[in-house]
């Protein structure tokens, strides 16, 4: 541990000392070098410097920890007071001046449900829900009449109105369009006394044993009495209509003695043609997560799953036993449901052993799905099938793979994608039900809201006046923020760690809380640079309120838009952990760091002396119509560093992850979900393979780790195997991992912590008690490899490792690696649900880099420079050029303009979001993209001419 530092040794600038600041003391978290820091109060503060420097440690790990911390001590319930004593105190001396914490990190897909959307979290979609319960008008989803609603009065009213001196029938419906004998129901009237029914639109009397043709649809209505309309009958009237509406629930039938056909009447929505009725509405039944509102068939999520049978079959060729049901594939013949196959087979003469397509097409159906239909909803396989499937989707440990791995969605057939009821559906303010508008963009929505009360009736307005108010500012506040593209609708599990993190931007600002210390991870991800500025200006806005914002950031503009500015470095891991330079930004240029000399322009990051020719050969996607895009043509010069770009929402990754990307996968022979509208595709003759690096998270537990993604940890698990020790003992490779029984610490079952649900708080994660965080029992820890453990080498950074495993050239092969994109800093056990988007995707390339090179190969990135200081921006740019010089072809998707000024190829995409994109506005080298006025075209001129 490092001697610790004083306040007044410090040698960079720091505010006064005083009650408005934050102070942080002895911060010692991971590799922070016990530093010393104070935060001014109500000011944007950005902490920048290198990745794996130590950033997070100390706004996350240490300042939020501590505040997270002493949020739960305040929760004074004997349920919670049990973990208090669990969780961890930072490794810091002393935090004064901390206000209450709301930390606001990058979260790739973190949400696994579908359920989630960008109107839920923001809250705007409650208030439509409330819009539409209060002010909306029904209408028949039967005849698109407007729906009728009486009270008990005015229906009383209008029957002395329409059937004055006539002999009127009451009828209560009881049943609409159902299959059933119902000799009960008959039997329960029966002994009430009453005579007759009118079934299927015919009157019959009632008998004790009576009923109907149970597998026929049938409509039944009660004859709940009869009375003449006159002024000596009207209490008759009214005792006779309060008996028909309690067996009608609320809605009635009438005929007169001139009547074709009876009349409907109800209390609640009605139509007046059909008698349709609709429950009184709430804003439960504009709900999808609500029984109430969500449709009937696809649950709410507008989406259903159907199992794809090429992906359950992927080679006809093979036979069971050979592996050709891949949800079975390596099950040996203990497998009971592999032995009730056999029996079945040779019930018709075949065996495991016959190749499935020699198989009759009725006896596959049956194997797989116990009935002779395919296209059965996974929901429906679960539940009802039979067959091979339907077993496995019903034993746990199967089911979440079959869903993942094995089947496809499309939209719903019954909502169209909708989420809802047709009830729902059929609730309309000028001219839109729920669903329509929040299928708009945010910022066409805003358009349809503006002026809405001169649209509305004066009722409508005094009822709408309050929520339009609030919908009007939570629409305003996401548009300002640059996420104007999106709609309500969409998942939030479909957004980027950037756009999550500016939904949840967002919210805060929404709340209008004051004296809040908000810290955020880099909320500039995926943004334009048009749109930066609205980004700074809300977090400007928030402090404004009387909050600080501590944010981590590498981008130009706002660290050059910041109150107060800190970069911690001057390297990562080891040798990183210290202060180096803070003050506001005059204060901060003038000093000696990294960050410092970039932002001076005294470093840059240098545009090639001139741009790759690469081949003749070309990759041409012609005739792309999916979502907004307007029939674009995608040339892709091959052997070069291409670059996609363009305004958020403007359809790049419509074009490329959703129409590109599956069309190769499909040439490839690789399954995934089926490529949006195209012409045709052509070039693909001169590509061998497609890597695609994204920044899906590596695992989504803390047992994924870079050791076991990349393939490390197996090589170090042998390596332990064979050391003398081991032999000894018996251990096999399969003892030193944290999956498997025998080696690992049984009380956390390998993972080194505990997860303790907080019922209606976050999770909290605890280390383990027994094996205190090292994961596995005693015995295999005492088996060591230069008197380390395999703990211990878990523990090690990329860096370390590299000289501890010099002298294995396979393991050492790896590890250059991931050094290679700069994540030497990183350790081989680090938990997966830690890294960044930007750290995975590059764990992820690492990976590739460490395989067997072929050229040829179309390498797509999404990003890569989430989470990047402009040094590692270098590094990163460094390895991805080397894979174009070797050959193959490298295409990303990116905003940040020091990539862009440094690709063969650019193509941007624009000009706006939504509709008003989907067009290819400028393509060519830099050079020529900077000459228009394309979107990225303006900012890209300027970086040029500074280079």
């Amino acid at each position: 541990m490092s001697e610790k530092k004083t306040l007044h040794n410090l040698t960079t600038p720091v505010p006064p000392h005083t009650k408005h600041c934050l102070e942080v003391i002895g911060a010692r978290a991971h590799y922070l070098k016990n530093i010393d820091v104070r935060l001014p109060h109500k000011q944007l503060i950005v902490l920048t410097g290198v990745s794996g420097s130590g950033k997070s440690s100390l706004a996350f790990d240490t300042i939020y920890a501590e505040g997270h911390r002493r949020h739960m001590e305040t929760l004074e319930t004997s349920y919670v007071s049990n973990f208090i004593d669990s969780l961890e105190r930072p490794d810091v001396d002393k935090i004064e001046g901390l206000p209450s914490v709301i930390g606001i990190k990058q979260e790739v897909s973190s949400q696994r449900t579908l359920r989630a959307t960008v109107g839920t979290t923001t809250e705007i979609y409650a208030f439509l829900r409330l819009l539409f319960a209060r002010a909306a008008t029904a209408y028949s989803y039967l005849t698109g009449q407007k729906m009728l609603k009486q009270s008990d009065d005015q229906i009383e009213a209008l029957l002395v109105k329409t059937y004055q001196d006539q002999k009127i029938t009451f009828f209560s419906p009881l049943i609409r369009g159902r299959k059933g004998h119902y000799q009960s129901l008959f039997a329960q009237l029966y002994e009430k006394d009453f005579q007759k029914v009118r079934v299927n639109g015919r009157v019959r009397n009632i008998s004790p044993s009576m009923k109907l043709d149970r597998y026929k649809n049938h409509d039944i209505e009660l004859v709940a009495g009869q009375v003449v309309v006159n002024k000596d009958n009207s209490m008759l009237l009214r005792e006779q209509l309060k008996l028909a509406m309690h067996y009608g629930k609320g809605t009635i039938m009438v005929q007169g003695e001139k009547d074709a056909k009876p009349e409907y009447y109800s209390k609640f929505f009605m139509d007046p043609v059909t008698g349709l009725a609709y429950d009184e509405p709430s804003p439960n039944s504009f709900s999808f997560n609500s029984r109430y509102g969500a449709c009937i068939t696809c649950k709410g999520f507008g989406e259903v799953a159907y199992i794809n049978e090429k992906k359950v079959v992927p080679d006809a060729k093979l036979s069971i036993k050979k592996g050709g049901i891949a949800p079975i594939a390596g099950y040996s013949g203990d497998f009971k449901y592999l032995k009730e196959i056999a029996m079945l087979l040779k019930k018709y003469n075949y065996s495991l052993t016959t190749p499935i397509q020699a198989l009759p097409k009725d006896l596959l159906n049956k194997i797989l799905y116990g009935n002779k239909d395919k296209n059965l909803s996974v929901e429906y396989i679960a539940e009802e099938a039979k067959g091979l499937l339907g077993m496995l989707m019903q034993t746990n440990q199967r089911k979440k793979s079959l869903i993942e791995d094995y089947s496809d969605t499309k939209i719903c057939p019954s909502c169209q994608g909708a989420r809802l009821k047709k009830e729902a559906l059929s609730y309309i303010i000028d001219g839109k039900n729920i669903a329509e508008l929040s299928l708009m963009n945010l910022k066409s929505l805003y358009s349809w809201f503006e002026g809405i009360e001169d649209r509305l009736d004066k009722k409508q307005n005094q009822i709408a006046q309050d929520v339009l108010k609030e919908i009007r500012k939570r629409l305003d506040l996401l548009i300002d923020i640059g996420l104007h593209y999106l709609h309500l609708h969409r998942p939030l599990q479909t957004l980027s760690g950037g756009e999550s993190q500016r939904i949840r931007l967002a919210t805060q600002l929404g709340t209008q809380l004051v004296g809040v210390l908000y810290i955020l991870d880099e909320p500039s991800i995926g943004l334009h640079q048009r749109d930066n500025q609205k980004l700074i200006r809300a977090l400007q806005a928030l402090r404004d309120m009387g909050n600080t914002i501590l944010v981590i950031e590498h981008d130009e503009e706002t660290m050059l838009s910041a109150d107060y500015l800190l970069d911690i470095g001057p390297q990562a891991g080891k040798h990183g952990g210290k202060l180096v330079a803070a003050g506001t930004p005059e204060e901060f240029l003038q000093q000696q760091s990294a960050t410092a000399d970039f932002l001076k322009g005294k470093k840059t990051i240098p545009i090639p002396s001139k741009r790759r020719k690469g081949t003749n050969h070309a990759l041409l996607l012609k005739g792309c119509t999916g979502h907004n895009l307007r029939d674009v043509d995608l040339k892709l010069p091959l052997n070069q560093f291409i670059c996609i770009t363009g305004p958020s929402g403007s359809g790049k990754s419509t074009l490329i992850q959703h129409t590109l990307l599956p069309a190769l996968n499909e040439h490839f022979g690789l399954l995934t979900h089926k490529p949006l509208p195209y012409k045709e595709i052509q070039g693909l003759a001169h590509l061998d393979k497609l890597i695609v690096i994204n920044q899906s998270p590596i695992g989504r537990t803390p047992r994924s780790n870079p050791a076991t993604y990349t393939g490390l940890f197996s090589l170090i698990r042998a390596l332990f195997a064979n050391l003398p020790e081991a032999k000894i003992r018996g251990y096999k490779p399969g003892r030193f991992s944290f999956n498997v029984k025998g080696g690992r610490c049984e009380n956390c079952e390998g993972a080194g912590i505990k997860l303790i649900s907080m019922d209606f708080l976050p999770s909290v994660r605890v280390m383990c008690e027994i094996c205190k965080g090292f994961r596995y029992n005693r015995e295999t820890l005492e088996v060591r490899y230069k008197g380390k453990s395999i703990a211990d080498v878990l523990d090690m950074t990329v860096e370390e490792a590299l000289t501890f495993f010099e002298k294995h050239p396979s393991i050492s092969h790896k590890l250059k690696s991931i050094a290679q994109v700069g994540l030497g800093y990183i350790t081989l056990g680090q938990h997966a649900t830690t890294f960044s988007g930007g750290e995975g995707q590059r764990i992820k390339l690492a990976t590739e880099l460490s395989k067997k090179a072929t050229g040829k190969t179309l390498y797509l990135l999404d990003e890569p420079t989430t989470g990047l200081h402009f040094q590692d921006i270098q590094q990163l740019l460094n390895v991805l050029q080397e894979l174009v010089d070797k050959g193959n072809t490298v295409l990303v998707i990116e905003h940040n303009l020091d990539v862009v000024k440094v690709a063969d190829h650019v193509i941007d995409l624009g000009p706006e979001s939504g509709q008003e994109g989907g067009y290819i506005m400028a393509q060519g080298t830099p050079e020529k993209v900077a000459q228009s006025e394309s979107p990225t075209g303006v900012f890209l001129k300027e970086v040029l001419k500074k280079a």
